[in-house]
């Protein structure tokens, strides 16, 4: 077994948990550079920035398993492995109370206005002008997308007393009639709500979700949340909507194509595509804004949360040893 994209701590958790194998550690991705390394392996595990395509896969000839240590597994070629035989196992519930906490955080740095404050008073400035938030109770929250996470920002919002619109392509009216809340159309979600939260997986319905065609659609003045994928909101129409004062702030904690740029010196490099530089350099415009807040795609990164990806990381395994496989998405 081969695992990539670790860290020192990690590497000790899964030696404790698959004890009696043997494994091979790194703390690169896997590329078609090092695959050379694990050729003999027959089980993978990798994380999201290693990409498992036809020419990665053509170089395991004895691969049986891969098994990402995420939900999202857009960095694996799905056809390829299933041509191949080889299956795909994902860590499907990991972070729902870990990412839906990193949401309000953002819900809260902007209706507070936490990060002007702390910068102003770091300067030793402790005047509250300008400062002035607005309360989360009584407001309508929008969440688009009502799997695990989105469920448990529902839970949270309750908690702080807000009405809840859902928007999801299957509807979970127990947990609507449960949880207090109720399922609108997208529409409606978006000319109702005071904040817009959403929590979907990436694909071709839900790339670009939020768009410069419906995006003027959502309430004047209010504010976007995005911890899914930087893909579901069209950066061009986040921009000029911030820019125009139609929205009131976003907190983002992922971009668009936000693994493009690892250094500056990519944007000197002719292999970087025309609109990939747009996109990029709009994000970069997004970093500047004062009702805007980024963080770093940090949402899943909770200590509790990384040991559950481990952990079923290493479920995974052991079963599909055992020939009873959990978790497979292929």
């Amino acid at each position: 077994m081969a695992f990539f994209e670790l860290e020192d701590w990690e590497i000790d958790y899964i030696r404790k948990g698959l004890k009696g194998h043997e494994l091979k550690f790194y703390r690169d991705m896997l590329t078609t550079d090092n695959v050379g390394y694990v050729r003999s392996c027959e089980i993978i595990s990798v994380f999201v920035y290693s990409e498992i395509n036809k020419k990665v896969l053509d170089r395991l000839e004895r691969l049986r398993l891969v098994t990402t240590r995420s939900t999202g597994f857009d960095h694996i070629d799905i056809d390829a492995c299933k041509k191949k035989n080889i299956a795909v196992c994902n860590v499907p519930f990991y972070g729902e109370n870990t990412v839906a906490e990193h949401t309000f955080a953002l819900i809260l740095a902007l209706s507070r206005k936490i990060p002007q404050s702390y910068d102003r008073t770091i300067k030793g400035d402790f005047s509250i002008d300008g400062l002035r938030g607005f309360d989360l109770k009584g407001r309508t929250l929008g969440v688009i997308g009502t799997g695990h996470i989105g469920m448990h920002v529902i839970r949270i919002a309750k908690g702080f007393e807000m009405n809840v619109l859902a928007y999801d392509v299957k509807e979970n009216k127990k947990m609507a009639q449960r949880l207090g809340f109720r399922y609108a159309p997208l529409d409606y979600l978006m000319k109702n709500s005071d904040i817009v939260s959403i929590h979907v997986p990436l694909n071709k319905n839900t790339y670009h979700i939020i768009n410069k065609k419906n995006i003027k659609k959502i309430k004047k003045g209010a504010v976007i949340i995005n911890t899914a994928r930087g893909g579901v909101i069209e950066t061009d129409a986040l921009v000029r909507a911030i820019y125009q004062g139609h929205l009131g702030g976003a907190g983002l904690d992922v971009l668009e194509e936000e693994d493009l740029i690892k250094e500056e010196v990519q944007l000197l490099s002719k292999k970087f595509l025309k609109r990939k530089l747009e996109i990029s350099l709009k994000n970069r415009i997004l970093l500047k804004l004062d009702n805007v807040i980024i963080t770093p795609h940090n949402a899943f990164n909770s200590r509790e949360a990384l040991h559950r990806i481990l952990d079923t990381t290493l479920e995974n395994i052991k079963e599909f040893i055992k020939n009873k496989p959990i978790n497979r998405v292929s």
